[in-house]
């Protein structure tokens, strides 16, 4: 259960996270910001949970390459390094880059960004397929905005790792955030945003373990055309395959 003071500091990090996102103001209206700020939201906590493994991820790459290790075979073993443990999907990145290390080259940042969210596994990759983030790659590039937004999320304020932000802790706060963005979205007639299928996807890589966050999570959803009714019984098991 998460205490009162975790949910004030939820609460604090969830304003900190909107702050952010009017900085997308003039390229983006506001309902349009969860265009942008979910799927952040989600990189940068993959990223976090992968970081502390990222160079024994990339040894193990070549390692596993030369051995000519491919298929399932290899997606198993290189998640097993990445995440540790057998997973019913496998979790993982093969790029050199991190969340901190994009923001080393701006100039080629949205570039480098497409480059490391296609080279997650198949699963995560889909999650940013399904939410068409190349489509706000491309705008925030040409509005320069990617680099400043990215630059935010990445600040300490934003410490979305598993040792400052439990499993729990970060499924209450997708919550919260999937609230608040879809609030702004309803403001507005015809511009609903339905992601069944991203909702389905981040079921098997979801953030937290605890069964008791899927009523709260996905009840939120309802606004999206009845989102919630795509995850039966057999997908709510599967919120014990979690990121942490």
């Amino acid at each position: 259960m998460v205490t009162n003071i975790e949910n004030s500091n939820n609460q604090e990090l969830v304003g900190f996270i909107w702050s952010i996102a009017d900085k997308l103001r003039g390229p983006y209206r506001p309902p349009q910001y969860r265009r942008v700020m979910l799927p952040l939201i989600v990189l940068r906590r993959l990223d976090a949970v992968l970081e502390p493994t990222k160079k024994a991820v990339l040894e193990a790459k070549a390692k596993y390459e030369a051995m000519g290790l491919e298929g399932d075979a290899f997606e198993k073993a290189i998640s097993k390094v990445a995440i540790g443990g057998d997973r019913q999907q496998p979790l993982y990145n093969l790029s050199e880059f991190t969340f901190q290390k994009l923001l080393e080259d701006s100039e080629g940042l949205a570039d480098n960004l497409r480059d490391y969210i296609n080279k997650f596994s198949p699963l995560a990759r889909d999650i940013f397929e399904k939410f068409e983030f190349d489509n706000e790659i491309q705008k925030l590039d040409e509005a320069n905005r990617l680099f400043e937004v990215m630059k935010a999320i990445n600040s300490p304020e934003v410490d979305l790792s598993p040792a400052k932000l439990s499993n729990l802790r970060m499924g209450y706060l997708f919550e919260e955030l999937v609230r608040k963005f879809n609030e702004q979205a309803n403001e507005e007639a015809g511009d609903h945003f339905t992601p069944r299928e991203v909702i389905r996807l981040m079921v098997n890589l979801v953030f937290c373990d605890e069964q008791d966050i899927f009523n709260n999570t996905f009840a939120n959803l309802r606004g999206w055309n009845g989102t919630r009714s795509i995850v039966n019984t057999t997908e709510r098991r599967k919120l014990g395959k979690n990121l942490g």
